[in-house]
């Protein structure tokens, strides 16, 4: 695993907070491409991941997510791109990179800990917009360092790899960044929710 330098996540916040505060009611039931869960579970996922990934950075201890359609907070539009927002403020932080953080009580060089904050709110945020009909438009650099870090990851640690994503989906060699990032992670860049 190569070191990386502080990563930016703001640009990935704000659009995925956008996305957040356009989801309607009607929506949350609805299915998303991960599997076997819906709008509302993936809603209460992004809480969960940016309040906990925020606490690794801030080298605070925090247990492992378990997001659920039940347990989405009512204040979800406003509470979700707050929660967002402090993610991306405690990773601002050089001191965030340094060291050792436990991001789901899972000890990790606190540089690899950033990177799966920038990919799961990016990639989060594209399962969010393609299953609600919303257009999504990720920061060129934050889709590139997800590259990086999903190849990484994949080497380092495939059984892991394995356990987190579906099987990677093939995508053209000449695709776009985005649509490698997603075959990587294991999901279809076509994917679009029925009917």
């Amino acid at each position: 695993m190569t070191t990386t330098a502080p990563l930016d996540l703001t640009p990935s916040v704000t659009e995925v907070s956008r996305v957040v505060t356009t989801v309607s009611d009607d929506q949350l039931t609805a299915p998303t491409p991960c599997a076997d869960t819906s709008v509302a579970a993936l809603l209460d996922h992004l809480h969960g991941l940016a309040v906990g990934l925020r606490l690794a950075a801030e080298k605070q201890p925090t247990g492992a997510p378990n997001a659920s359609a039940g347990t989405l907070p009512a204040d979800w539009r406003t509470r979700i791109p707050r929660e967002l927002d402090e993610l991306a403020v405690a990773w601002r932080d050089p001191a965030a990179w340094e060291g050792t953080a436990e991001p789901g009580g899972v000890p990790l060089p606190a540089a690899w800990a950033g990177r799966v904050a920038l990919n799961e709110v990016l990639v989060h945020g594209w399962d969010l917009a393609v299953a609600t009909g919303r257009s999504y438009a990720p920061d060129p650099a934050a889709v590139r360092a997800c590259i990086d870090y999903a190849r990484e990851f994949a080497a380092a640690v495939p059984e892991g790899r394995d356990s987190i994503y579906g099987p990677e989906v093939p995508v053209p060699a000449d695709a776009p960044e985005l649509d490698q990032l997603l075959g990587l992670t294991g999901r279809d860049p076509g994917w679009r929710p029925a009917g």
